[in-house]
């Protein structure tokens, strides 16, 4: 009776078992393998996706694409910026091109500029150290035709000769920038030009009032250029005639031993040839040279006369009148007027060496019953 009723009992366990299972199934369902495909697809934090099952593949969630981002970067500008394809963009493009080609040779010759510049100072600097050390000599005393200062003196005019080459190289450059300076003025013309064309987009027409801008700013720097080299071309020209003057005085005061001034410049009167001239008795020349023996030194004495002169009238002229002798015989009267001749036409040729410019000399003949063998005066005109 026992075991009857634990048989009892154990089929009513199984039958309550299944029941329950019965019951489960009912109220959760068992989970498919499409249910398992589809919870790994669930959103994870990983930006990875996690793997599908190869044997059950399930489908893909539709995720929504995500919205476009706007990135900030620099705009290139007006000038530069690409353009459509339009005619007035193509020609905003050329124009665009041939701008920053003349920018780039612009500069390039600016720096050319720069450095002539630097090469006329440093050329200058040699000649004026060579021009003081022939000068010093010169104050201390020296020899007449001194070897040392006559070399010293043709390294001075090499130098001056440098800068001189400098100065045309400058010129050059100007010649060269002008030429920009042109281009510059087409390429604005052909700015103006392509804004009356049809066709072009809003850009197109910015870009070309900004390039009209940006050309009339390089034409600008043009002309400063030009007007640089200009000023910069006139002063060292002016300086060349300047120290050309200088070194000719410079070799005559090496040929005579003696130190001089600055060279005496100028113009003004017109040259006259050998002529007769009347010299009023109660005017007084301005220098008195008696050539009464060999080798008479009188450039120091006519250059401080000369120069003095100048000084109180800077348009001065000169007369250099060779004076001879009415006294004695014929032939005495022929001699003294040749040598007088011969002695003015040398002081002539001093006056030149040391600056003076010969259409400010007159050179003319005069006698005298008192006048001396080859007299020479020089009056002020």
């Amino acid at each position: 009776m026992a075991s009857g009723k634990h048989y009892v009992v154990t089929v009513l366990a199984a039958l309550a078992l299944g029941g329950c299972s019965d019951i489960s199934d009912a109220l959760f369902p068992p989970e498919t393998p499409a249910d398992n495909a589809a919870a790994t697809q669930a959103p994870a934090p990983a930006p990875a996706p996690a793997p599908v099952s190869a044997s059950a593949p399930a489908p893909m969630a539709q995720t929504p694409a995500p919205a476009p981002t706007m990135s900030v970067s620099a705009a290139p500008s007006a000038a530069m910026a690409p353009s459509g394809g339009t005619i007035v963009g193509q020609k905003a493009n050329q124009i665009a091109s041939d701008l920053e080609r003349l920018k780039g040779t612009i500069g390039q010759q600016r720096a050319l500029k720069q450095q002539i510049t630097q090469q006329v100072e440093s050329d200058s600097e040699t000649y004026h150290g060579t021009l003081a050390a022939i000068q010093a000599r010169l104050q201390l005393g020296t020899t007449p035709g001194n070897p040392i200062l006559t070399r010293q003196w043709s390294e001075a005019q090499n130098e001056l000769d440098r800068i001189n080459s400098d100065v045309l190289q400058m010129n050059r450059l100007s010649s060269d920038v002008g030429n920009d300076a042109s281009l510059a003025a087409f390429m604005l013309d052909s700015v103006r030009a392509a804004r009356t064309l049809t066709g072009g987009l809003d850009e197109d027409f910015r870009r070309l009032s900004t390039l009209e801008d940006d050309t009339n700013e390089t034409t600008v720097s043009i002309d400063r250029l030009l007007g640089e080299l200009a000023t910069d071309i006139q002063r060292q020209q002016e300086y060349i005639a300047t120290a050309r003057g200088d070194l000719n005085v410079l070799a005559l005061a090496i040929k005579n031993g003696q130190l001089y001034g600055a060279t005496l410049r100028g113009s003004g009167v017109t040259s006259a040839p050998l002529a007769p001239t009347m010299v009023s008795a109660t005017e007084r020349p301005l220098v008195v040279i008696r050539f009464d023996r060999p080798n008479v030194s009188y450039e120091n004495a006519l250059y401080t006369a000369v120069k003095g002169a100048l000084e109180r009238r800077p348009n001065a002229g000169f007369e250099v009148v060779a004076v001879s002798s009415t006294g004695g015989t014929t032939g005495s009267a022929a001699i003294s007027e040749t040598s007088s001749r011969r002695n003015a036409e040398s002081v002539v040729r001093s006056l030149t060496q040391m600056g003076l410019t010969q259409d400010r000399v007159r050179l003319s003949t005069s006698t005298s019953p008192t006048a001396g063998n080859g007299e020479v005066d020089v009056f002020v005109r």
